[in-house]
């Protein structure tokens, strides 16, 4: 944006001269997948509305996600960090019983949605799974209390 500002002759002139307007700060946005009916989902969409973040929400129960975007997560993650050991999902596929390397899992993990630890947070380049509130607070860039 221009703005028309005043001579800088103390004489006076008859032009005036373009001062370019300070850019806004670009608004950070998180884009989260989970399901809606997920306490940790909620929480995750509580906490960055609550700090005026931008919030796209992914209902993975619904809409899939997509495989590059999980694949995404996985690389930065580790396909451990990303599958929930602990869901129904999990026992019902008898999982806990096999030992699988890393892209083995992340193949399992593409192939069921319903083994994610939901939610997954994506805040720029920077991503984050479960619930997680001192990796949501490094997303954003805020200090962490130590306890």
């Amino acid at each position: 944006m221009v703005r028309r500002g005043a001579c800088w002759n103390p004489a006076g002139c008859r032009r005036t001269l373009d001062v370019m307007a300070p850019a806004a700060p670009p608004t950070l946005s998180a884009q989260i997948f989970g399901t809606p009916d997920s306490p940790s989902t909620r929480a995750a969409q509580r906490f960055f509305k609550e700090r005026r973040i931008d919030v796209h929400f992914v209902d993975v129960s619904r809409k899939p996600m997509a495989p590059a975007e999980l694949r995404r997560f996985i690389d930065r993650l580790g396909a451990r960090a990303v599958a929930d050991s602990e869901s129904k999902a999990w026992r019902d596929a008898s999982l806990g019983y096999l030992r699988m390397e890393d892209s083995e899992l992340a193949e399992r993990l593409l192939a069921d949605q319903r083994l994610l630890r939901l939610p997954l947070v994506r805040v720029g380049n920077g991503v984050a799974a479960g619930r997680d509130e001192a990796a949501w607070k490094a997303l954003l860039g805020t200090p962490v209390a130590s306890r």
